[in-house]
C-alpha cells in the first residue's frame, strides 16, 4: 500500500508550494524572486537572496554521514521541524493519534496537541529505570487503529536508554500498512547501537531523526534532518517551508562537517565520555539519592529524596539543573547534563553542601 496510503488524503492530493529558488538556480541576474537587488550588511553578503530549500551541498554531506542516499534526506529546523511535519502530514484532527511513550521528550505531545491529534500514552516501567514496555507498545498499535504515528526515542531523553533492534524489526512488522514508526536519534552519537538508518532501505515505514545540536555542539544552528524513504521524503516536502535553512546556518553547518571540525568533534565526545564518568563517581554513595540511571546519552537521571528542594537549593548556588514538576512519573527525578569537568566540580560541591544540611 505504501506510506502515502496513511497519509491525509488532502496532503497526497495537494501541489507543492514551488519556490522562485526551487524553480530556478539562484544564479546570474536574479529578477525573479523579488528580492533586494543588494544586501545592507557586508557579511554574510547574500542576505538579500533567498537560500537553496534544500543546499545540495550540506545535503550531500549530511547524507554521507548518517549513511542514507541523498534523496532519503530532509534537512529541518532541527528536530522540531520534523516532528511537526510528520504529525501534519499523517494525523487528520479529531480522527487519527499519535503513540508515544512517556516520559520522553515533550514535543511529541506538543506536536500532536496543536494538530488535534489524540494522543495514546504506553508509559514507561517506573520500578524498571523506565523501560519500555514493548509489549504493550505492540499491542497498542495493533489494537488502535487511530494511531498514524509511533515517536520512539533511542537514547531516549530523559531516561538514556536504549531501542532494542529485534523489537523494532517487530514493531515495524506488524505497523506496516497501519502506522508510521519514527525514532528520534537526537542523542545516537553517544551510544554503541549503530544508527537506524541502515534500516530505511527496507521499511518505507520508518523514520529516523537526527539533528546536529547534541553531539555536534550546535544546538543554535537548529539544524536537523529526517531520514526516510524517497515517497516519504517527497510527502514532507509538500508541506515544509520554502526556505527552512537560513543561509548564515547552510554556511556554519558546512563548516562544521569539514575535515578538521571532525576530529574536534571526535575529540568532544571523549571529553564528555571521560566527564560523564567524573559525573557518575560524583554520584556515588550519596545518602539521599535513591537511584542514578546512567544511560546512554550525555545526562545522567537520578531518582531522589525531595527533587524539588534539591532542584531550587541547586539553582540557588548557580547551578541550574533539570526537574520535571509536572511530570508525575519523574516528580522524584532530576536530570543532570554532563557539562565541563569545572562545572561538574560546582555540582559536586552543591551535593556535598546539601548532604551537610540533611
Amino acid at each position: 500500500m505504501g506510506v502515502e496510503s496513511l497519509a491525509r488524503p488532502e496532503i497526497v492530493a495537494m501541489k507543492a508550494y514551488s519556490s522562485a529558488r526551487k524553480e530556478a538556480p539562484g544564479k546570474g541576474v536574479l529578477l525573479n524572486a523579488n528580492e533586494s537587488p543588494r544586501a545592507l550588511l557586508d557579511e554574510p553578503d547574500d542576505l538579500n537572496r533567498y537560500p537553496d530549500p534544500q543546499p545540495a551541498e550540506l545535503v550531500a554531506r549530511l547524507a554521507a554521514l548518517y549513511g542514507v542516499p541523498e534523496n532519503s534526506l530532509l534537512l529541518t529546523r532541527g528536530s522540531d521541524e520534523g516532528i511537526d511535519l510528520l504529525v501534519r502530514v499523517f494525523c487528520r484532527a479529531g480522527q487519527d493519534a499519535i503513540l508515544h511513550c512517556p516520559p520522553t521528550f515533550g514535543m511529541y505531545r506538543i506536536a500532536a496537541t496543536t494538530q488535534g491529534a489524540a494522543i495514546v500514552s504506553v508509559d514507561r516501567q517506573a520500578g524498571n529505570a523506565f523501560k519500555l514496555h514493548e509489549e504493550d507498545v505492540l499491542h497498542a498499535v495493533q489494537a488502535d487503529a487511530r494511531i498514524r504515528l509511533v515517536f520512539l526515542t533511542s537514547p531516549n531523553n530523559p531516561t538514556g536508554d536504549l531501542v532494542d533492534k529485534a523489537f523494532l524489526e517487530r514493531l515495524l512488522e506488524v505497523s506496516e500498512d497501519r502506522a508510521i514508526i519514527v525514532l528520534d536519534e537526537a542523542y545516537a552519537e553517544f551510544c554503541p547501537q549503530p544508527s537506524a538508518a541502515g534500516m530505511i532501505a527496507e521499511h518505507e515505514n520508518l523514520v529516523v531523526l537526527r539533528t546536529m545540536s547534541k553531539a555536534w555542539a550546535s544546538a543554535g544552528l537548529r539544524c536537523g534532518a529526517v531520514l526516510a524513504g524517497q515517497p516519504m521524503i517527497s510527502l514532507l516536502r509538500r508541506v515544509i517551508a520554502p526556505y527552512p535553512v537560513p543561509s548564515p546556518i547552510m554556511k556554519l553547518a558546512m563548516r562544521m562537517l569539514e575535515g578538521d571540525m571532525m576530529d574536534r568533534q571526535r575529540e568532544l565526545m571523549r571529553e564528555i565520555e571521560s566527564n560523564k564518568r567524573y559525573l557518575l563517581r560524583i554520584l556515588q554513595n550519596r545518602s539521599f539519592i535513591r537511584e542514578v540511571i546512567p544511560g546512554d546519552a550525555n545526562f545522567v537521571l537520578i531518582r531522589t529524596d525531595n527533587a524539588p528542594d534539591l532542584l531550587a537549593f541547586s539553582a540557588s548556588r548557580g547551578v541550574i539543573i533539570r526537574g520535571y514538576a509536572s511530570e508525575p512519573l519523574l516528580h522524584h527525578c532530576l536530570r543532570i547534563s554532563v557539562g565541563s569537568e569545572a562545572e561538574l566540580a560546582k555540582f559536586a560541591a552543591v551535593l556535598d553542601e546539601w548532604e551537610t544540611l540533611r
